[in-house]
């Protein structure tokens, strides 16, 4: 069991910067390791492809750095999805689609261990994360509890209950969703719609009253300010679909000008 940089970081009080990945292959992992700059990598099983295999192989990349590894997952099956993934060695979990407190009651229960004081989901598995052993040692609970818990808000009805769903017992970071929130509202497409940026910021100001902490998904470093002026210290920069999109549609249009002129 490898000590958790992310869980690290949260109980310092410390800034944290992550990256998102369509791509399973472990070398795209190695080559954004070799950066030295991030902190974490969260793979998308939520949108891509992958069998578990290739989660392991993910996180063994993972572990030749000094990062840790996030899974985000969709609504079902969460259960299987999240606990697969930490078995594989991912040390913290985004739960897609949110849209109640009882919904983040069961991401928290999903994730902690099974034990009198936990009362969680997590039972002893051999899996690779606990090699070698079976695991269920006092580290392995601990190492279980020490998974970070991520929860996106991105319905009408979690901003809604969002009191409630901040007052859950475990949760350590939301994560905003425009777009599936502006579709909630019945404005599918409009991500910077007056009343979702509202919504936005709500979330963030909340959050951060309520002790847990806010993560910002950005493209570019020049949108980090707006956030850091409302109170955020956490970002995740970029997602490599859309970076090698845009890379490839601005090289080649100029590439076309020159070939064709």
């Amino acid at each position: 069991m490898k000590p958790n940089k992310l869980r690290k970081l949260l109980q310092a009080g410390q800034p944290s910067l992550g990256t998102r990945l369509h791509s399973i292959w472990p070398a795209t992992v190695e080559a954004l390791g070799h950066t030295g700059l991030f902190d974490y990598v969260e793979f998308l099983a939520e949108y891509a492809p992958f069998d578990l295999f290739a989660l392991d192989n993910f996180c063994r990349a993972v572990e030749l750095f000094d990062m840790s590894a996030v899974i985000k997952v969709e609504a079902e099956p969460r259960t299987y999805l999240a606990q697969r993934g930490v078995g594989a060695g991912f040390q913290g979990v985004l739960f897609a689609d949110v849209r109640s407190a009882q919904d983040a009651r069961d991401c928290v229960r999903i994730l902690k261990p099974d034990t009198p004081q936990d009362g969680g989901l997590f039972s002893v598995s051999m899996r690779r994360f606990t090699y070698m052993g079976y695991g269920g040692t006092p580290e392995y609970a601990q190492a279980v509890r020490d998974i970070v818990v991520m929860v996106m808000i991105e319905k009408q009805s979690a901003v809604d209950h969002l009191d409630e769903i901040l007052a859950v017992e475990g949760l350590d970071m939301l994560q905003w969703g425009p777009a599936d929130y502006s579709m909630s509202i019945g404005k599918p497409g409009e991500r910077d719609h007056p009343q979702v940026r509202a919504a936005e910021r709500l979330v963030i100001e909340k959050s951060l009253q309520a002790g847990i902490q806010p993560r910002a998904e950005i493209t570019h470093p020049d949108q980090a300010r707006y956030y850091q002026d409302l109170g955020v210290r956490h970002f995740n920069l970029g997602v490599d679909l859309s970076i090698l999109y845009n890379w490839w549609r601005e090289n080649g249009s100029t590439m076309r000008k020159i070939i064709e002129s």
